[in-house]
């Protein structure tokens, strides 16, 4: 089958099982965080993952290589994005594995029967709306900004369709932890895993993931910290490997 490539686009490498993505370096392309989170995320055998914000539809089209998971389902509210995602499902001759989804994560829990996934993933906005935005119609504004969706709207989603006892991975920053675990837990998503992710050894961390289970009992986890850089542009070997490199 023959893909359409538009102007402006290009298709990227992504260094694992052949797979490839379309991206438009003018609109958004994909974050470390993205990758970060595809290896972070398990999924059953055989089992059902919805990805929420897909943006591209990047972390199914990793995941459908690092997991074992039957089918994914991935959201997205902007239509040049979800088409993107979809060319590149077809692309990689994912179309029987990942379905593409145009709506507004608002609105998930009455487009998806609840609790119908066995994981639901998210690399949300990170950014309060007004946050250092310029142009709140930008692609990468609202992929960055809380300007279509907030957490709690992340949240309430995640916590309506996941499953009891099924997970909810997430990575956001580190600096809004008190406000997420405050939300999750009025959504009865218990956070059991928390990885720091730091660029370098000696520097802040910059990213966190963590992995929630719903209806769980209290106890986190926190992992050993996540290290990028070794030294300006090399990456730690943990990150080669999750690179795929």
């Amino acid at each position: 089958m023959t893909v359409p490539i538009l102007p402006g686009e290009h298709i990227d490498d992504l260094q694992r099982n052949h797979l490839q993505i379309i991206q438009n370096p003018e609109k958004f392309c994909f974050g470390m965080d993205a990758v970060l989170l595809s290896g972070f995320a398990k999924a059953p055998e055989g089992g059902t993952v919805l990805d929420l914000c897909t943006g591209t539809g990047i972390i199914p089209i990793l995941m459908s290589a690092k997991t074992e998971a039957g089918h994914f389902t991935a959201l997205e509210i902007q239509r040049e994005s979800a088409d993107m995602a979809r060319r590149s499902v077809l692309l990689n001759g994912l179309e029987d594995k990942i379905d593409i989804v145009e709506g507004d994560v608002k609105e998930a829990g009455s487009m998806f029967a609840a609790a119908s996934f066995d994981v639901v993933t998210c690399n949300p906005p990170y950014m309060k709306e007004n946050h250092g935005l310029t142009n709140p119609g930008d692609a990468r504004a609202i992929a960055r900004h809380e300007i279509l969706c907030t957490f709690e709207d992340v949240a309430a989603a995640a916590g309506k369709l996941v499953r009891s006892g099924g997970h909810f991975y997430l990575v956001h920053r580190p600096f809004r932890l008190p406000e997420i675990f405050a939300v999750l837990a009025k959504y009865h998503l218990e956070p059991k895993r928390m990885r720091l992710v730091y660029p370098y050894a000696d520097r802040e961390p910059n990213m966190v993931l963590l992995d929630c289970v719903r209806g769980a009992n209290p106890r986190l986890s926190v992992e050993k910290p996540l290290v990028v850089y070794r030294a300006p542009g090399v990456y730690t070997e943990e990150i080669t490997g999750l690179y795929g490199y």
